[in-house]
């Protein structure tokens, strides 16, 4: 099925959020991060949502988690993307303080951030307490792609990045999926959850899921670009393929320009400019 809807003969325009609930049963929906323009062309030949995720901050800026994140790092990287992008959707999480503290505070965010980007949708993490925020935010034309499960703006509170529901946890996680299921959630992340209770959610919903660790049986899947690339190494969940090495590869590159330089085998005659252009007197 392509990613791309069609608006008429000949025609096409980018995925937006109701197509992407309407996926729901159907192809599986492809996710993958990206956080600059290049990288944004590359995911939009082959995939129907590209997410603008905080991961950014670990990824490209070094933090140690996702809550150093930055409203504006957000929008610099949005933009970047949005950029890249003709046929995918985009899709910016909202950092972690920016919605949390009221559902009028979660709109002027969301409201900046699809404003400054042009971005059709935000993501925000969170269960059932974040149902009033998300129903606030849909009622107000703001789509919301929640995520639940492991949420990594929680990570101090839930004690790491363990997996979430297992034995009775599992309920609660149910529960959260449906709150936000009710309040208007067009779609929703499962991260790091058991695979059963994975699929049990995908059935009882009536709105996509998206894995990231959370089994076959999602609507979708999603993983971080880099992670999947091989370019970001600081670690590997068990949840992630890696699809190429590409790290290695760039090391290698790298050691063989130092090697040329300090050899000066680099520039080569070919790599620089004549005094004289060919047949041109002194």
């Amino acid at each position: 099925m392509s990613a791309v809807p069609s608006t008429g003969p000949g025609e096409k325009r980018s995925v937006l959020p109701p197509d992407i609930r309407a996926r729901k049963g159907q192809a599986p929906l492809v996710v993958l991060t990206a956080y600059t323009t290049p990288m944004a062309r590359q995911v939009d030949s082959h995939c129907d949502v590209a997410l603008v995720g905080d991961s950014v901050g670990m990824v490209l800026h070094g933090l140690p988690s996702t809550l150093g994140v930055t409203l504006e790092m957000m929008i610099l990287h949005g933009r970047a993307v949005m950029r890249g992008l003709s046929k995918a959707m985009a899709v910016i999480d909202m950092p972690f303080g920016s919605y949390e503290e009221s559902p009028e505070q979660a709109f002027r965010n969301a409201a900046r951030l699809m404003a400054e980007t042009g971005a059709p949708a935000v993501k925000l993490e969170g269960g059932g307490h974040m149902a009033e925020t998300i129903a606030f935010l849909t009622r107000r034309g703001v789509p919301v792609m929640a995520h639940i499960g492991l949420t990594p703006q929680a990570v101090n509170t839930l004690g790491g990045y363990k997996v979430i529901g297992r034995a009775a946890e599992g309920d609660r996680v149910m529960e959260d999926a449906r709150a936000i299921e009710a309040a208007g959630a067009f779609a929703v992340v499962l991260e790091k959850i058991p695979v059963g209770l994975a699929a049990r959610i995908t059935q009882s919903l009536s709105i996509p899921t998206i894995g990231i660790g959370a089994g076959v049986q999602c609507d979708g899947q999603v993983l971080v670009v880099d992670d999947m690339l091989g370019t970001f190494t600081e670690f590997r969940p068990k949840f992630v393929k890696r699809y190429a090495n590409l790290g290695q590869l760039t090391d290698e590159a790298i050691a063989s320009y130092a090697a040329d330089v300090r050899a000066r085998r680099f520039p080569g005659p070919e790599h620089g400019f004549p005094d004289l252009l060919p047949g041109k007197a002194s």
